[in-house]
């Protein structure tokens, strides 16, 4: 860690959201020269302390200072105009614009267009970042969208740069390259601030880490001097057990076939899906790799039966389903979790037990002569709670008064708890916290040992590796063959995900 005095400081920044402590005295040095970490669980306040550094929100006490001289940055342009910048999680950019429009528009003065593309390739060259300024964004992958993003701050010529989990959306390949980029940042100087879910990488990358539990800093260290474990634990401040393998596959029947599957996307720049063949067997979690914005949606939707396709293109148990709707693939013992947990796998305003009814009420178990039973409802929304420990006050609390995390555990909970013969879940764990990312994961490895079939579409490359027998990647709306995940290093996924290698034949099963 740096010895160097810091170019910011964030002294004793506390804020509240009514009786929630968001941010709790927390104190934060960023040096030049230095890649800082800023870890924590879902809800811990790192999204609070970086909005407050970057003139988002402003704190109720504490000061931040440049250069050791105390500042007010009352606005996001304060913020660049004092030398931060930020990479949000969460691209914002307009598909329709060129890469230099898009970058134009943060930008205070209306320089011409030539002008401003020729700025563009040259810090794109400088640190890396093959952009082409005439492209509109709608034709870019998503590494490409995220150089955007990163010229967008760096055009502004900042001395402090926040990165908010800048590797969610990349290829192993891709998520190199921005490393070199980062560390062509930190010979330049510059401070560096990278929240991550990813501590492997933050062991290989940070040299300092600031851990905030519950808006608390609890621990400030060298994150290549703890293990991941570790880190996690000190994140969370408790024990995380390790995921139990999975067991290789069981070698059963065919659950689910996909045979050709095709499928127009309804959106203008959407992906359609191109002759995808798989076969999921009884006793196994295949996982599906992809970088965002290549199919998933699409084809959890054609699972699920919100699209329709071809009737035989896709099969559950045999049964040709494929312009059957969800309760009919639901009757053939089959469940989904899909990617948004808000508005499509929960209705906020209703209550949990309501939402349980969603996706139960064509199912045996909740009605009796067409009336719902409330006492069988209210039971079984209670075993959900307790058995994937979803924080609540209760089965009548509406879904929107849940953490996210805490909602998230209750989509999946409810589907597992019927114990389905396949599972078909999109990004199971998806924003929530470490200790909830494990137990989400062994459910999915318990639910395959006890011989459902389960597949899981993920952009999370260790949540995979973690929990999947077999595994293939979605790119561009073609799946690649299927390969023992034991056997695919993770250079060899990258490429697939980037779209080489795609074939249409299907490896033979691992069993």
């Amino acid at each position: 860690m740096s010895s160097a005095p810091p170019l910011v400081s964030l002294d004793h920044i506390t804020r509240r959201f009514g009786a929630l402590v968001a941010n709790d005295d927390v104190s934060l040095a960023l040096r030049p020269g230095e890649i800082h970490a800023l870890l924590g669980e879902n809800g811990a306040g790192k999204s609070t302390l970086v909005k407050i550094l970057y003139g988002l929100i402003q704190p109720d006490s504490g000061t931040i200072n440049l250069d050791g001289v105390a500042r007010r940055i009352a606005s996001p342009q304060e913020a660049r105009d004092a030398g931060i910048g930020m990479v949000f999680q969460h691209f914002s950019l307009f598909d329709n614009l060129t890469v230099a429009e898009n970058i134009a528009l943060v930008l205070p003065a209306k320089a011409g267009l030539k002008r401003l593309e020729a700025r563009i390739l040259a810090i794109a060259e400088r640190y890396g970042l093959a952009l082409d300024p005439s492209r509109p964004i709608w034709s870019l992958s998503a590494g490409e969208r995220q150089r955007v993003e990163i010229v967008r701050a760096l055009i502004q010529e900042p001395r402090v740069l926040v990165l908010d989990e800048p590797t969610s959306v990349l290829t192993p390949q891709e998520a190199e390259t921005l490393f070199a980029t980062l560390n062509r940042l930190k010979a330049e100087g510059k401070a560096l601030v990278y929240i991550s879910h990813k501590l492997e990488e933050v062991r290989g990358l940070c040299d300092c880490a600031t851990i905030l539990r519950a808006g608390r800093v609890v621990a400030t260290c060298d994150p290549k001097a703890y293990s991941a474990h570790a880190l996690a634990e000190l994140m969370m401040g408790r024990d995380i057990g390790a995921v139990r393998p999975p067991g290789g596959g069981a070698g059963g029947a065919v659950r689910l076939r996909l045979n050709r599957l095709n499928l127009a996307s309804p959106d203008l720049h959407g992906i359609s899906l191109k002759d995808i063949s798989l076969e999921v067997h009884d006793g196994e979690v295949v996982g599906v790799a992809g970088i965002a914005g290549n199919g998933q949606s699409e084809l959890f939707a054609a699972l699920s039966g919100e699209s329709s396709t071809a009737p035989d293109a896709i099969a559950i148990d045999g049964h040709n389903v494929g312009d059957s709707d969800i309760n009919q693939r639901r009757g053939l013992d089959a469940a989904f979790v899909p990617e948004e947990r808000n508005g499509h796998a929960a209705v906020g305003a209703m209550s949990l037990a309501d939402n349980l009814l969603l996706s139960r009420h064509a199912l045996p178990g909740l009605l009796r002569h067409g009336l719902i039973d409330s006492a069988a409802l209210r039971a079984r929304t209670v075993e959900v709670i307790a058995s994937f420990d979803v924080r609540t006050s209760g089965p009548d609390a509406p879904a929107r008064t849940l953490s996210g995390g805490n909602l998230q555990k209750f989509a999946v909970g409810r589907e597992l708890a019927r114990a389905p013969k396949l599972l078909i879940i999109n990004q199971p764990t998806w924003g929530v916290d470490a200790l909830a990312a494990a137990a989400i994961r062994q459910a999915i490895v318990d639910l395959a040992a006890k011989g459902a079939a389960v597949l899981v579409i993920s952009q999370d490359l260790d949540e995979l590796y973690e929990v999947s027998d077999r595994l293939c990647a979605l790119a561009h709306g073609q799946l690649s063959a299927l390969h023992a995940a034991a056997a695919l290093d993770r250079s060899a996924i990258g490429l697939l995900m980037g779209g080489s290698g795609h074939a249409t034949r299907e490896v033979s099963h691992v069993g």
